[in-house]
């Protein structure tokens, strides 16, 4: 079985945003997680069976290899974790026409926590090593669904507050950014709340 070598936490780069609910994608507001970027957590030269074998020592469930899809959505039963394996991509979060957006730039060795609700989609893909790709996964016994910020959907955005959060880091385990305080977090990196 591979190995992870993770970035020490000491020396983890991190960001997070906190997103406003815009027009009917309710993004980080209904449970006050913030998104997580992680930065080169993993050397970039790590193979996604290494990812897919770590994040279930964390109660993580990896479930594809793929890219990210180019419209947004988001999810309303389960949070996301996206470990970036190959090439570098331009991401946006929040919904296209939101002041309070995050575009962020990623590439191999990052990882990215997305609470459910957070709207997100490919901008761009630099093309770099053969495209940008990432390990998709969720916590174990989660499913998850497809929403767009459309009419019709307001019983799945008013879900997103009831979506349980992480017991264990997705990366980490028993410490790691999931699970610090707010204080700590605004310590440690780049917070814009």
């Amino acid at each position: 079985m591979p190995s992870l070598n993770l970035t020490p936490l000491s020396s983890l780069r991190l960001s997070t945003h906190h997103i406003p609910s815009h027009s009917l994608i309710p993004n980080t507001q209904p449970h006050n997680h913030p998104l997580y970027i992680y930065r080169s957590a993993f050397p970039p030269s790590t193979s996604p069976s290494a990812l897919e074998s770590h994040l279930p020592t964390n109660g993580i469930s990896p479930q594809w290899r793929y890219t990210m899809y180019s419209t947004t959505h988001y999810h309303s039963t389960t949070h996301e974790v996206l470990c970036v394996y190959q090439g570098r991509a331009k991401l946006l979060f929040g919904g296209e026409q939101n002041p309070g957006k995050v575009e962020a730039e990623v590439g191999a060795g990052d990882a990215i926590v997305v609470p459910a609700g957070v709207g997100h989609r490919l901008l761009q893909d630099y093309g770099e090593g053969g495209g940008f790709q990432m390990v998709g996964s969720y916590p174990k016994g989660c499913s998850w669904d497809m929403c767009y910020g459309k009419s019709g959907e307001e019983a799945k955005a008013e879900n997103v507050k009831n979506v349980k959060w992480f017991d264990k880091d997705p990366l980490y385990g028993d410490d790691g950014p999931v699970l610090w305080s707010k204080e700590k977090l605004e310590g440690k990196g780049k917070s814009e709340l």
